[in-house]
C-alpha cells in the first residue's frame, strides 16, 4: 500500500503540484480558497489523484506559507495564520524574524506528518464521533470557542468582547439561514451574500498596518538585526515550543475533523490555550515564541485533519474541502467508506503526497528564510505600495469584484482607528467566522426541540463542552485566588 502511494505520489507531475502551496500561500489574500476556486477548471485536464494531490498540496502548504507575511509585514497570507501575526509580528520587530519563521516551519512540518499518520491509523474512531455531532452539539462547541475571546484579550476584556460582538454582527450580514430574509445589507446588493472574510482581515491587518506606518513616518523596518541570526530555532526555542507544537498538533487534529473547525478555529482555540497554561501569559501578544509554534501546528494539522470525513465519509468539513468534494465528483469519483477498496491509488497516493509535501516544505522554505526575511529592510516607501497591491488582488480575485476591495478599504480605516484606541481586531474575526455556524445551530437545534433549550442538556457530547466552558472561566479565579492565598501566607511568615 505505501509502496503503490509512493509510484503515485512522485510519479508524472505530481510532485511539482506539491510546489504550489507555499508560493500561493505567501502572497497576502490568495489564500486556498481562492487558488483552488481559480485553479480547479485547470484540473478537469488530469487525472483525479493527481487533482486532489495538487488541491490538496495548495491547502496545507498555504497554513505554512501564511504565516511569512503574517510574521515579516504582519499580514496573514491565509486567514488561519491571524493568530501568527500577534506574537510573530512582535518576534520579527525584534530582531528574532528568522526563528519565527524557522519555528513556523518545523512546527508546520511536525504538525503535518502527525496528521497524516493520525489519518490513517486514528480516523475510523475519530470520523466516528464527528459524525454523533449533531446541532446541539455544534452550539455547545461554538459557545465553548466564542469563550476564547476573553483570552485573546492583551488588555481590556471587555474591549475583547465588543470587538466580538462587532464580529458577530458582521457575520449575521446577508441571509437569515432560517427565514432566507435578507438583513443588514442597508439595501446594497453587494452585501446580501455576507461580508467576505478575506477583505476584511486584509483591511484589519494589511491596510491599517500601512497607515499606521506610514503616520510614524518611518524610512524602513529598523529593528530587524543587520545580520540575521537564529534562523534555525535555538535550544530555549525549542524547550518554549516542543509541547505547545504537540499541543497544537493534537487540538489541530481533532477539531479539524469537525464541520466548522477548519485550520483557523484551531488556531485561534491553540493559542488560547497556551496563553492559559503558560506561566507568563502577559508575555503573549510581546513576542511569545509558544505564540507561533502552537497556532501555526494546529492550523496545519486542522487542514490536513480536515481529510479524514473527505476521503472516508465524503463529507467535507470547510469551504476548501468542499469544492474538492466537488472536483473529485466531476472526475466520477465518490469519496466514502468505499473509497480505499474502489481506488486505493487515490487514496494511498493522496497519503504519502502529504507525507513528501510536509517535507518539501521544510526543505524548500528553511533555506529561503533569509530571502523572506530581507523584505524586511525594504524601505516602505516601495513596500506598501507593492502591500497594497497584494492586498488588491487578493480582496478582487475572490469575486472579482470592485466591493470586495472598497470593503477592504473601509476595514483598513476601522483597523487604522481600532488601533489606535488599543482595541484589538483578533476576537471580531473569531466571532465573525463562528457566528453564521453558531446561528445556524442553534435555529436547527431549537427546531428540532421545538424551542426548548434542554436540548443542550439532554446530549452528552454538549454538556461535555458546556461543562468545559464553565471549567475554563472558573480556573483561571481558582489559580489567582489560590496565588493570593500564597501571598497572603507568605506575608504573614
Amino acid at each position: 500500500m505505501w509502496l503503490q502511494g509512493f509510484e503515485t505520489a512522485l510519479s508524472g507531475l505530481n510532485p511539482m503540484f506539491l510546489l504550489l502551496g507555499t508560493l500561493i500561500g505567501v502572497l497576502p489574500g490568495i489564500g486556498p480558497v481562492a487558488a483552488i476556486s481559480l485553479l480547479l477548471p485547470v484540473t478537469y485536464q488530469v487525472p483525479a489523484t493527481s487533482t486532489l494531490i495538487v488541491l490538496a498540496g495548495i491547502y496545507y502548504g498555504a497554513q505554512y506559507g501564511g504565516s511569512t507575511t503574517a510574521i515579516l509585514v504582519n499580514i496573514p497570507g491565509e486567514s488561519s495564520s491571524v493568530m501568527t501575526t500577534l506574537d510573530g509580528y512582535q518576534m520579527a520587530k525584534q530582531g528574532r524574524a528568522g526563528a519565527a519563521l524557522g519555528i513556523a516551519a518545523f512546527g508546520s512540518f511536525i504538525a503535518g506528518i502527525l496528521a497524516t499518520l493520525g489519518l490513517v491509523f486514528v480516523a475510523p474512531p475519530m470520523a466516528e464521533l464527528a459524525v454523533q455531532f449533531g446541532p446541539a452539539e455544534y452550539v455547545s462547541l461554538m459557545i465553548l470557542s466564542l469563550s476564547m475571546v476573553a483570552l485573546l484579550s492583551k488588555g481590556s476584556t471587555v474591549k475583547a468582547l465588543i470587538m466580538a460582538a462587532f464580529g458577530l454582527l458582521l457575520g449575521a450580514v446577508g441571509m437569515d439561514p432560517v427565514s432566507g430574509q435578507y438583513r443588514f445589507t442597508l439595501g446594497v446588493l453587494a452585501l446580501e451574500d455576507g461580508v467576505g472574510l478575506i477583505p476584511v482581515v486584509m483591511g484589519l491587518f494589511g491596510i491599517s498596518e500601512i497607515l499606521f506606518n506610514l503616520e510614524e513616518r518611518t524610512e524602513g523596518p529598523t529593528l530587524l538585526e543587520e545580520k540575521i541570526r537564529g534562523i534555525l530555532p535555538s535550544v530555549q526555542d525549542w524547550l518554549q515550543s516542543f509541547k505547545p507544537i504537540f499541543r497544537g498538533s493534537l487540538i489541530g487534529f481533532f477539531f479539524g475533523l469537525l464541520p466548522g473547525g477548519g485550520a483557523m478555529v484551531t488556531s485561534f482555540i491553540s493559542y488560547g490555550v497556551e496563553k492559559r497554561v503558560s506561566k507568563s501569559p502577559e508575555r503573549f501578544g510581546r513576542g511569545a515564541i509558544e505564540g507561533v509554534a502552537g497556532p501555526e501546528s494546529a492550523n496545519n494539522a486542522g487542514a490536513q485533519a480536515a481529510f479524514v470525513p473527505l476521503l472516508s465519509l465524503g463529507l467535507p468539513s470547510n469551504p476548501v474541502t468542499a469544492i474538492m468534494l466537488g472536483a473529485l465528483m466531476l472526475h466520477n469519483v465518490a469519496p466514502g467508506p468505499m473509497l480505499i477498496s474502489q481506488h486505493p491509488d487515490l487514496f494511498w497516493g493522496v497519503i504519502v503526497s502529504m507525507l513528501v509535501g510536509n517535507l518539501m516544505l521544510l526543505v524548500l522554505n528553511l533555506p529561503l528564510i533569509p530571502l523572506w526575511v530581507r523584505l524586511l529592510k525594504i524601505r516602505y516607501d516601495y513596500l506598501f505600495p507593492l502591500i497594497l497591491l497584494f492586498c488588491v488582488i487578493g480582496s478582487f480575485s475572490l469575486t472579482n469584484s470592485s466591493s470586495d476591495v472598497l470593503i477592504m478599504l473601509i476595514f483598513g480605516l476601522v483597523g487604522y482607528f481600532l488601533r489606535k484606541l488599543n482595541y484589538e481586531p483578533a476576537p471580531l474575526v473569531l466571532a465573525m467566522v463562528l457566528g453564521p455556524i453558531f446561528e445556524r445551530a442553534l435555529g436547527q437545534s431549537l427546531k428540532i426541540s421545538d424551542g426548548s433549550f434542554s436540548i443542550f442538556l439532554r446530549k452528552p457530547i454538549s454538556v461535555f463542552f458546556l461543562i468545559a466552558t464553565v471549567i475554563f472561566f472558573l480556573v483561571p479565579y481558582w489559580v489567582n485566588y489560590k496565588k493570593k492565598m500564597e501571598e497572603s501566607a507568605f506575608s504573614k511568615d
